[in-house]
């Protein structure tokens, strides 16, 4: 078995650890026998959806994030939604979850435009949120990571939570609502990387690739023992930092 993954903008979208995801992903591939492959979208590039499994989206500045949002108002932010209605899994990290809502409004400068795979809107704020983090889900458990942002994105009616804040800001700091769920897509502002530290939500994206491209299939587990050691320093740290 093989999957293949898709960078998007991974050459300007990426910082605070988020190449962390695309390595996770590999290695949990790879100690699994899965062959993993990564290619990375770029500006201008044709997005052929069909040829990838898994979509990755990282975070950036508002530089990057402008470009982003005008280079999918075509044919390729067409060929993504496709993708995520058709089930691909998608994982998109603070910059790139904004524009995965309708819009992003930034402090100066025009709307962004958003791909509208999320029923959700982002506006910037004058109070950076920032610090370790703690997520409860009812998909994944508990979710821990690190947020850094100043923009709020705020849920509508149509938006599932990808969970509820513990401890931390979440999407806007008010109403303990944190990243957003759609089909296979998910959005969060949880940096750090998010999926070393959170490895059943990494085989959540890996096995639903896996039955997006075979049918029907158990994804064999692994020794998590170190994975859940970070885990659980990500906690600590969050509970003495609030």
């Amino acid at each position: 078995m093989e999957v293949t993954i898709c960078w998007l903008f991974g050459r300007t979208m990426n910082i605070y650890g988020d190449r962390g995801n695309i390595l996770t992903l590999v290695q949990r591939c790879r100690w699994r026998g899965i062959e993993a492959h990564v290619a990375t979208y770029a500006c201008g590039d044709s997005l052929n959806a069909a040829a990838y499994d898994i979509f990755f989206w990282g975070g950036g500045q508002d530089r990057e994030q402008i470009a982003a949002a005008w280079d999918l108002q075509g044919p390729s932010g067409e060929a993504l939604r496709a993708a995520v209605e058709d089930g691909a899994p998608l994982l998109a990290i603070c910059g790139g979850y904004q524009l995965l809502g309708q819009y992003y409004q930034p402090h100066e400068g025009e709307r962004l435009p958003g791909l509208g795979i999320f029923d959700a809107y982002t506006v910037a704020g004058s109070r950076r949120m920032i610090g370790n983090i703690v997520v409860q889900s009812d998909d994944f458990g508990e979710l821990v990571g690190f947020e850094n942002h100043s923009g709020r994105t705020f849920l509508g009616p149509q938006a599932r939570p990808l969970g509820y804040v513990r401890k931390g800001f979440g999407n806007n700091g008010e109403d303990r609502t944190e990243g957003c769920r759609y089909r296979n897509a998910i959005g969060t502002y949880l940096h750090g990387p998010i999926l070393p530290k959170n490895p059943k939500l990494a085989d959540f994206l890996i096995h639903a690739a896996l039955i997006r491209r075979y049918g029907p299939i158990d994804l064999p587990p692994l020794d998590d023992r170190q994975e859940e050691q970070a885990h659980q320093s990500a906690r600590s740290r969050a509970f003495h930092r609030y």
